[in-house]
């Protein structure tokens, strides 16, 4: 099953700057058996956990999360550059292996206490899944696990999100 999955990940040199290596996503999201088959591993990972909602990043985490969601019947939370949500938000500015960047959330995303699974395509080097956690706890939100997809293990992402559950489907 997961050689379905990773063959629908391609490799696209030099994006989004040169000496980067992207894992695109997108062959897999177009492909119904492989989506269905990741989507389907991940919330088996989480049938039988106390999650009240899944939190997806900006734009990757969207599809992924918002599927994992509805899969396992929790409410869904995005995360967007600044700029992109309506109402009041908290904000986040976080380190990329290319560069910084900044993510928002919803001030009223979540009741303090909920139970969160935080959803991103890919774990490099962590950045951006540390601004997430940080505007999570901001929430007094409770991470039960960080999920991605893809973990690039080369990049030691894993080190900078030490103390919290980390799961990757596929690692490279």
């Amino acid at each position: 099953m997961l050689e379905m999955i990773k063959a629908q990940i391609r490799d696209i040199p030099d994006f989004p700057a040169p000496g980067i290596l992207f894992k695109d996503i997108t062959p897999l999201l177009g492909h119904p058996d492989a989506f269905n088959q990741t989507i389907h591993l991940l919330a088996e990972r989480y049938r039988d956990q106390p999650i009240d909602y899944v939190v997806g990043v900006e734009a990757r985490g969207f599809v992924v999360g918002a599927a994992l969601a509805a899969k396992l019947n929790t409410g869904f939370v995005m995360v967007r550059k600044p700029g992109k949500l309506p109402a009041d938000t908290l904000q986040a500015t976080y380190e990329l292996e290319y560069g910084s960047d900044t993510l928002e959330i919803h001030r009223d995303a979540l009741p303090p206490g909920a139970r969160v699974i935080l959803v991103d395509d890919v774990l490099a080097t962590g950045g951006t899944m540390s601004a997430v956690i940080e505007l999570i706890n901001a929430l007094q939100g409770k991470i039960h696990e960080l999920a991605f997809l893809i973990e690039l293990t080369f990049l030691n992402g894993r080190d900078r999100l030490q103390g919290h559950n980390l799961f990757s489907l596929i690692q490279y």
